[in-house]
């Protein structure tokens, strides 16, 4: 994902999908007005950190480049798109090529409970599993169902990006907010939430019900962003309050915002991970994006090696490569989702990044402090709050 610093911090994305693991249902809610669908409801444990949906769990095998009948088989749990996996995949068997890669496709949540469940059964589990639900992983590594493996990158990896050196950061995924190009052709878009707060209540009417963000309560990255905006922002239910006046409409995929902003039905998107946003502004001109001068939330996928996994040194051997620079180049450049490593040269990865917009990066650092958010006392009183201060206005 090259970046194009055009003004101040506004950034140009170019093209990448981003494929998190939630419902492929969107859920819209009016404030003040009953949602209009239904609600489709996973169990809290299934996705605290996506909000695009796998289907459920599909796999593919992808046989040695050599041919040998005796390959040794790598299984990988992902809660990564295939499509999106097949470079990384292709350039590991490149170098390894007597290696099968067994690939299976499937939620964040799928992806902890198959481990857990597997390993609590003594059977054997993945060799490597690699997820956008970070508390998850860390939470596996914490509970014992991952293991340590020390990586030759480990000494140069960002402190924040490793926890234990049993889970590790692989990517690096800011939020941001996106905006209709045509409705700020004579003034800029806000770029603060501060600079948020006073045009929604300038303009009044004229944006009433044309702002989106993610149903916290329905969209596990929504959630992850709010909580960080709670620890970042001590104004932040000013935000709330504003968008709720201004009638915020809530959905739990970025699809569906993007879509509305795309055509104009929307001026303004909240938080939206830009790595997938990037994806529509290629392909809808109309749609801009930028990162927050106050302060950005970035996010990341983790990879990790299970305790319990059949093939450890393969688990072992595929992250090494995801970490080396040959496989964040791949990431970077053919996957299009921003690198971790320092190594990696160009535009698309945190080295550049920090580069352009320095602290006004907040990486969510890989640590035990990600399972606050699977506390569901506290998750249920931030959903709460969230809602009274919306739907008070």
């Amino acid at each position: 994902m090259a970046f194009r610093q055009t003004s101040g911090t506004k950034i140009v994305f170019p093209a990448v999908v981003f494929a998190l693991a939630v419902p492929m249902l969107v859920v819209c809610q009016a404030v003040g007005h009953a949602s209009p669908m239904k609600a489709f409801t996973l169990p809290f444990i299934i996705a605290l950190l996506c909000p695009i949906a796998a289907s459920a769990a599909e796999e593919t095998l992808f046989p040695a480049l050599s041919g040998a009948r005796d390959a040794r088989e790598l299984k990988v749990y992902s809660s990564l798109d295939r499509p999106l996996a097949t470079p990384m995949i292709t350039g590991f068997q490149k170098a390894n090529p007597d290696i099968a890669i067994r690939y299976e496709e499937m939620l964040t949540g799928e992806i902890y409970d198959r481990i857990v469940h597997e390993t609590d059964a003594g059977q054997k589990t993945a060799d490597f599993a690699f997820s956008s639900a970070m508390d998850l992983q860390v939470k596996l590594a914490n509970d014992g169902y991952a293991q340590v493996s020390e990586m030759p990158m480990k000494e140069r990896w960002p402190t924040w990006a490793n926890w234990r050196d049993a889970v590790y950061a692989l990517t690096f995924e800011p939020a941001v907010f996106v905006y209709h190009k045509p409705s700020f052709e004579t003034s800029p878009p806000p770029s603060t939430r501060a600079e948020l707060v006073d045009y929604l209540e300038s303009q009044g009417d004229a944006v009433h019900g044309r702002i989106g963000t993610y149903d916290i309560e329905r969209s596990g990255v929504g959630f992850l962003f709010m909580s960080r905006d709670q620890e970042q922002f001590g104004d932040i239910w000013s935000v709330v309050k504003a968008m709720g006046a201004a009638g915020v409409k809530l959905y739990s995929t970025s699809e569906a915002i993007l879509e509305r902003v795309a055509d104009g039905r929307f001026v303004l998107g909240y938080n939206i991970v830009g790595s997938y946003a990037s994806n529509w502004a290629s392909r809808h001109p109309n749609i801009g994006i930028l990162l927050p001068k106050d302060y950005t939330v970035v996010m990341s996928r983790i990879g990790l090696v299970p305790q319990a996994a059949a093939n450890a040194d393969l688990g072992r051997l595929y992250l090494e490569f995801f970490m080396s620079k040959e496989g964040q180049t791949i990431l970077a450049r053919d996957v299009q989702i921003p690198a971790v490593s320092p190594d990696v040269a160009g535009a698309n990865t945190e080295t550049a990044l920090q580069k352009i917009l320095g602290g006004q990066l907040k990486p969510v650092p890989v640590s035990p402090g990600l399972m606050v958010y699977l506390d569901q006392v506290k998750r249920a009183r931030l959903i709460s709050h969230w809602n009274d201060v919306l739907r008070r206005q």
